[in-house]
């Protein structure tokens, strides 16, 4: 046999041309295999991290009532209420006291519970009273009270309401306010500071033509209790549009 028509061992390739494709081939899969994982990791995660929460500042507009309000998308609460039209209610929830929603800088106090005392919660609704908590005071919540008004922190007095009242263990904190009816909040308040929660004091107020503001916010905040108000009110006045530019 002829030495040409046949190779010495030693000459033969130790790696065939396709083993080594092959290799290659899988390297690359393998290699996209990685990015993709990572990126859905990212995408996952990202989308755990956010649970409805959106960073968007988009107008939602909003007629409830009588009233058409435009609202930032990231200060809504739920994913299903921020659309364009009319709704009967919208949930919001504000960083205290940036009063905007959520976002990269402000997100631990969205996403962690242990942090959520840092956020004001609100609902707006048609109004169907005829007064809000301050103007209830002398018809209702004054024939509710039982014993002495006790003097409270920060400017407020704090009425305790009867046990039939149906309150559950809510109190009335109140204070004057030279322009305009007194301040009135309810309050469940805690042994400690520390076992405050973000809603355990709420109050509501009348806004526009004919809204009900419901706001919730941790009783941690009572000494800011009056520039909460003001700020609430302010956040939702501005937002207000008039009939006539919501039929441009």
């Amino acid at each position: 046999m002829s030495h040409s028509a046949v190779g010495h061992p030693a000459e033969q390739p130790l790696l065939s041309t396709r083993f080594l494709i092959r290799v290659t081939a899988t390297i690359a899969v393998l290699a996209l295999a990685t990015v993709a994982i990572s990126i859905a990791g990212r995408w996952f995660g990202r989308h755990i991290s956010l649970a409805g929460n959106t960073e968007s500042e988009a107008a939602i507009t909003l007629t409830i009532g009588r009233d058409t309000i435009a609202l930032p998308a990231n200060t809504i609460r739920f994913p299903s209420e921020r659309h364009d039209g009319p709704a009967e209610r919208v949930d919001l929830y504000l960083a205290w006291p940036q009063m905007q929603g959520y976002s990269k800088e402000t997100r631990e106090r969205f996403d962690d519970i242990a942090q959520s005392s840092g956020l004001i919660f609100l609902q707006i609704t048609q109004g169907t009273m005829s007064r809000d908590m301050s103007g209830r005071l002398e018809p209702i919540y004054s024939h509710l009270i039982e014993g002495a008004a006790e003097p409270f922190a920060h400017g407020l007095t704090l009425h305790r309401l009867r046990a039939d009242a149906g309150y559950n263990g809510e109190v009335l904190l109140t204070a004057p306010r030279e322009n305009g009816a007194a301040y009135v909040v309810r309050c469940i308040l805690p042994a400690s500071a520390d076992m405050a929660t973000s809603g355990d004091c709420q109050r509501d107020i009348k806004v526009g033509k004919d809204l009900s503001v419901l706001y919730r916010f941790s009783s941690r905040h009572l000494a800011d209790w009056d520039h909460i108000d003001a700020a609430i009110r302010t956040f939702v006045e501005t937002r207000l549009l008039s009939r006539s530019a919501t039929l441009r």
